[in-house]
């Protein structure tokens, strides 16, 4: 295809999207499905107009994947809802970590056992497809800040934690293989890929997360009464956060997360201190005023307020971009019956059995758990930790059979779990209202 025949094509499905977004919303399929399927028509499968050859781009994709994810991990912080409590994000906690784990572990057996590769490459495999995705989950994750259903927050701050609790294992499996010092007895892979990047991770978010919520709410209020640009704002603290954090070995991915998490906490901590300050003020001066007389103090806007609408769009762009890319890259022969075989492992017994192993001992609806299990799609994040491998040595023969099993298993998540989201979700909903989770 040529420059000017693809910006028709693309414009051309944009307006498509843009027109039909009321009839999509309430018809049975998502827009990733439709995405897929346009580069499924396009690309190999069907006209071959165009194919897109993810060994070959490698580099470019490792970088838009990890923008996307980036972005979209973002988001997802900043509706977290406030205030933070440990009860709450237990069950979260525990999917990111007991049940990542399980996961790696399940689907390593399974390679390993089943189709019969090495236990390294199902280490590496179940590390790539062990995350949850924040790019491809959004019909299941929360939906503006003030959202407070239990179950879209669980796999919204899952997805949001997994991308970078996942890491240590995707290091272990390349060890495993011969491409990452893991130390002896692992011990290097322990104090360093778990323990150091994690922790550091963290730290490096949440403090750069509280000190722009803090500078941010000062240059806002009187008398400086600034104007911020929320957007670069937003945009300036993944690139600081995910920079500084990779610079000392930490895993950028929690940082950002995290760092949304905690700009979000702090000004909603300030926001509600500065109102109970306005309150007890006025109530001082105008006690014994009309109450039609009093005065309507308005507190500044936030920066996660504030730059949450175009994060949200640059999202959807890349979401749009990345998985016509996917469709473009599928042949006939692609569906194996390893790669198909995997797929159904992963989804039916892999991420059901990893989130009731996770969960055990807590106080969690058997409903949610249920549709916890269900709901684990995989998409983006697998796409970068995958092309992540491949910049770093995986052979070129390895990375061939890794590559058409991942994406054979991130197709399949769109289709299945792309059809059964909207239904499942409102059959959901219509049972009545939650109980909350400890």
């Amino acid at each position: 295809m040529t420059n000017s025949q693809w910006f028709i094509f693309v414009g051309g499905l944009l307006l498509f999207m843009g027109l039909t977004a009321s009839i999509l919303k309430r018809s049975s399929v998502t827009s990733a499905i439709i995405y897929l399927a346009v580069g499924v028509l396009v690309g190999p499968t069907v006209l071959d107009l165009f194919h897109f050859n993810p060994l070959k781009e490698s580099a470019l994709l490792e970088v838009l994947t990890e923008v996307a994810v980036l972005i979209s991990l973002f988001a997802a912080g900043v509706k977290m809802p406030a205030p933070f409590s440990f009860a709450r994000w237990r069950t979260p906690i525990l999917l990111a970590t007991v049940s990542m784990a399980v996961t790696v572990a399940l689907v390593a057996a399974f390679v390993y056992f089943a189709l019969g590769l090495p236990l390294g490459v199902g280490v590496l495999l179940g590390a790539i497809l062990a995350p949850t995705d924040p790019v491809l989950a959004t019909d299941v994750q929360i939906r503006h800040p003030g959202d407070n259903d239990q179950l879209r927050f669980t796999l919204t701050c899952e997805a949001g934690m997994n991308d970078g609790s996942a890491f240590p294992f995707v290091m272990l499996g390349m060890g495993m293989l011969g491409l990452h010092e893991l130390g002896d007895f692992g011990m290097r892979w322990l104090f360093v890929d778990v323990l150091w990047a994690t922790l550091s991770g963290i730290a490096i978010g949440v403090l750069a997360g509280m000190a722009l919520a803090r500078v941010g709410w000062k240059l806002r209020c009187k008398p400086h009464s600034h104007e911020l640009m929320d957007d670069f704002l937003g945009l300036g603290l993944i690139g600081v956060v995910y920079g500084l954090t990779v610079m000392v070995e930490g895993w950028g991915f929690l940082a950002v997360f995290f760092a949304a998490v905690a700009l979000r906490q702090t000004e909603m901590k300030l926001a509600k201190a500065a109102q109970e300050s306005i309150d007890a003020r006025t109530f001082h001066k105008y006690a014994h005023a009309e109450t039609s007389n009093l005065p309507d103090p308005s507190l500044p806007h936030t920066v996660s307020e504030g730059s949450l609408v175009f994060k949200e769009h640059l999202e959807r762009l890349s979401e749009v971009v990345l998985v016509l890319l996917i469709g473009g890259t599928l042949f006939l022969d692609s569906w194996s019956w390893a790669a198909v075989g995997l797929a159904l492992f992963l989804f039916a017994v892999a991420r059901p059995v990893s989130v009731v192993v996770g969960l055990l001992g807590t106080r969690t609806t058997w409903r949610i758990r249920g549709m916890t299990g269900w709901f684990g799609v995989r998409g983006i994040g697998s796409l970068y930790y995958l092309m992540y491998a491949i910049e770093h040595g995986l052979p070129e023969p390895l990375a061939l059979q890794l590559i058409q099993m991942t994406l054979i298993v991130v197709t399949l998540s769109i289709i299945v779990h792309g059809t059964s989201v909207k239904p499942l979700m409102g059959l959901f909903w219509r049972r009545g209202k939650q109980r909350p989770t400890q």
